[in-house]
């Protein structure tokens, strides 16, 4: 029996669905710029900052392992340099939130920058357990003070309008130009090395390209220092602010870290060993491994500059329990896939749904505090990611050596399925979670 025809618009169903599709494309996109036209000139200036830093990164990140391997020392080791990094950047956390609300976010922002090149430029020129360790401390402390101080000084840089696409734009942004930084540092040892007639992974290679970062990463601080002074007023600057907030409202700050602590700790697992796991399991080349680690950049920041509408159409807290659930069995595909491809596009996948959420949640955080607890709730925050990250790469550095990767992953996704959980407990499952106020309105 032939079906009933339907004689309603001449576009047709297809042609009606289209014409919606178009439209709410070019209204998404009409939003969207308009919240970037809101960026401040302060939020800019930061941005600006954000690009450089993530190109000097990016080739830091792959190539610090390689360097410390390079000179005979063990997988152990290295965990050791990484949880001394975290563990400073752990128990600087406090002590940065007082400094920055002392000195005003600008001069924090200027001496973590300062202390962070010259790490750098530290493991080029002590190389020595000791000096290695000491010059993670002295990363460990700028970071804490960078990290401490950022998502403060982007919340009182912008308003509740445009304020998720700011975060967003600095996350996305680092990990775009982590892209060109991940590509440059998967040749850079092969130019130092043909220039100085050495191996492209002997250790001259690569301290040559750790100094190429340090140039990078040192000309941000000339955005940095163009900055307008902040006013936060001395009277929300109180020693004991920390103290107070945390036995004020202790539930809504267990709250609030609970989720990011669990995943730190998985995430402390395996994140600082990918490139270590692609050339022990897989056997690649660091040339492979920089194109891939590129290409993981530039995926995350596309989706990182996707999360902000994404936001505003499901909701901040959906939106991070959905695509940090989708991202777990990716995990797994990555650790366990028995081919190259099939493990990088699952890492691909995963790194885009993972950590898109992570400018949207904090964006949340900043949102449900008072704006003189801001730079306490950072430091606490602050506190509880590197808490993870201070203990997990000792520990995984310690499996790798006995067990492989293997437990690793299953660990990492472990710790990731519980986080999703208390994400979805804490906030999700409660009604419109965003409309319901954590605080009482100031």
């Amino acid at each position: 029996m032939p079906l009933p025809s339907y004689s309603g618009s001449p576009l047709g169903d297809d042609g009606l669905l289209e014409r919606g599709a178009s439209v709410r494309v070019r209204q998404t996109l009409g939003d969207y710029i308009h919240k970037v036209r809101l960026l401040r000139p302060n939020a800019r200036l930061y941005l600006s900052s954000v690009i450089l830093t993530g190109l000097g990164f990016g080739v830091y990140r792959l190539l610090f392992n390689f360097y410390i391997l390079s000179q005979g020392y063990a997988e152990s080791f290295l965990g050791t340099l990484i949880t001394v990094n975290s563990l400073v950047a752990l128990l600087g956390a406090l002590p940065a939130g007082f400094v920055s609300d002392a000195l005003g976010r600008k001069p924090t922002l200027l001496l973590g920058s300062t202390l962070s090149v010259a790490s750098v430029v530290g493991v080029v020129l002590w190389r020595s357990p000791a000096g290695f360790v000491t010059m993670n401390v002295l990363s460990g402390l700028g970071q804490s003070l960078i990290g401490v101080t950022g998502a403060p000084f982007m919340a009182e840089n912008s308003s509740e309008e445009e304020r998720s696409y700011l975060f967003s734009f600095s996350f996305g942004l680092q990990t775009v130009a982590g892209f060109a930084g991940n590509w440059l540092g998967g040749r850079l040892p092969t130019w130092i090395g043909a220039a100085r007639m050495v191996a492209a992974t002997s250790t001259t290679a690569y301290a040559g390209a750790l100094l190429v970062v340090a140039l990078v990463n040192g000309s941000s601080l000339l955005p940095l220092s163009l900055l307008n002074q902040d006013r936060l007023a001395r009277a929300s600057r109180s020693l004991f602010a920390p103290f107070q907030y945390a036995r004020r409202k202790p539930r809504q700050l267990a709250r609030m870290i609970g989720p990011m602590w669990v995943t730190a700790l998985g995430a402390g697992l395996l994140m600082p060993f990918v490139n270590v796991f692609y050339r022990v399991n897989h056997g690649r080349p660091d040339a492979t491994i920089g194109t891939l680690f590129a290409i993981g950049s530039l995926a995350m920041g596309l989706g990182l500059f996707a999360a902000p509408p994404l936001a505003d159409r499901l909701g901040k807290i959906r939106m991070v329990v959905i695509t940090q659930a989708l991202s777990i069995p990716f995990l797994f595909l990555m650790g366990f896939a028995p081919w190259f491809w099939l493990s990088a596009l699952a890492y691909l996948v995963r790194l885009a749904l993972m950590n898109m959420s992570g400018p949207v949640y904090q964006a949340f955080v900043m949102e449900h505090v008072e704006p003189g607890a801001r730079a306490t709730v950072a430091s606490l925050v602050s506190m509880s990611w590197n808490f993870g990250w201070a203990f997990s790469p000792q520990l995984s550095g310690w499996i790798q050596d006995r067990y492989g990767f293997g437990p690793v992953f299953v660990g990492t996704g472990a710790a990731y399925i519980v986080a999703v959980f208390l994400y979805y407990w804490f906030f999700a499952r409660r009604r419109a979670a965003e409309k319901i106020p954590l605080r009482s309105p100031t």
